[in-house]
C-alpha cells in the first residue's frame, strides 16, 4: 500500500502505521513531503492508495472524485509556533506586540520556505504581508527546505528564531519551543485523509485510517505536538 503524507505528520504517522503491520507483513511505502509536493505528484499522475493532506487541498480532490469521498476523515491538526536555541535568551511572544517586537529585534529567523509548498511557510508568508512586516522579515530570513531544518538552524545558533509546525520544532535539535504564535496570529492546520478512487486496496486503505484515529492514538498525536481533532 502507498500513502501520500504531509511531512509535518511523519513521526506520528510512522508510528501509527508501523504498531498496525503483523509481524512478517510489509509496511505501508509512506511519501512524506511538502504539501505543494505532493500536489504536483498528483497532478502529474501519479497515484497512491491514501492521501493525508491539509483539508483544503484533500476536499478538493474529493469534489473533483480523485478520492473517495465518504471516506474523508478528520485527522489532527498541527498548530504554528516559535522555537530558539536552547539556553538561549528567548523573547517573549505571549502578546502580539510582543511577538511582533521579536521579530523585529532577531538577528535572524530560520523559516520553511514557501517555494517548496509547506503549509507553515506559505501562511507565515501571507501573516508577515498582511502585518506589515514582509520586507523586514525578508532581509533576515533563514529560509530552508523543511520545517525541522528551520527548527535544527536556530539549534545551531545560526537564527535566533525558528517559526514552523509544532510537530516539525519538537523534531529539532537543540532548540526549546517558546509556545504557539500569540491572538490574533496563531494557526493550525488540519489534516484528512482519504482513500484514493484509484485503489485496489480500499479495505486496507480503510484499516490504516482507522488507525490513525483510535482512541489510543490520541496520545501519539498529542506526544508529536498535534492537536486532535474533537
Amino acid at each position: 500500500m502507498r500513502v501520500f503524507c504531509a511531512r509535518s505528520m511523519h513521526v506520528a504517522v510512522t508510528a501509527l502505521t508501523t504498531r498496525m503491520v503483523p509481524p512478517g507483513a510489509a509496511p505501508p511505502d509512506i511519501v512524506f513531503e511538502p504539501m505543494g509536493a505532493l500536489q504536483a505528484r498528483l497532478a502529474a499522475g501519479e497515484t497512491a492508495d491514501v492521501v493525508i493532506l491539509a483539508t483544503p487541498a484533500l476536499d478538493a480532490l474529493a469534489a473533483s472524485g480523485a478520492v473517495i469521498a465518504d471516506s474523508r476523515t478528520a485527522i489532527a491538526r498541527a498548530p504554528i509556533g516559535v522555537a530558539a536555541r536552547d539556553g538561549a535568551a528567548a523573547p517573549d511572544i505571549a502578546t502580539a506586540d510582543r511577538f511582533v517586537n521579536a521579530l523585529k529585534t532577531a538577528r535572524a529567523i530560520a523559516l520553511s520556505d514557501p517555494a517548496v509548498g509547506g503549509s507553515a511557510g506559505v501562511y507565515l508568508r501571507d501573516l508577515f504581508g498582511r502585518i506589515g512586516l514582509a520586507e523586514i522579515i525578508a532581509a533576515k530570513t533563514v529560509a530552508h527546505n523543511s520545517g525541522l531544518a528551520a527548527a535544527d538552524a536556530a539549534g545551531r545558533g545560526e537564527a535566533d528564531l525558528a517559526i514552523t509546525f509544532i510537530p516539525e520544532l519538537l523534531q529539532g535539535t537543540g532548540v526549546r519551543i517558546l509556545g504557539p504564535l500569540p491572538p490574533p496570529y496563531g494557526h493550525a492546520t488540519a489534516y484528512a485523509a482519504a482513500v484514493s478512487a484509484h485503489s485496489r486496496l480500499h479495505d486496507a486503505g480503510q484499516a490504516l485510517i482507522a488507525a490513525l484515529i483510535a482512541p489510543d492514538a490520541a496520545a501519539v498525536w498529542t506526544a508529536a505536538g498535534f492537536e486532535t481533532q474533537p
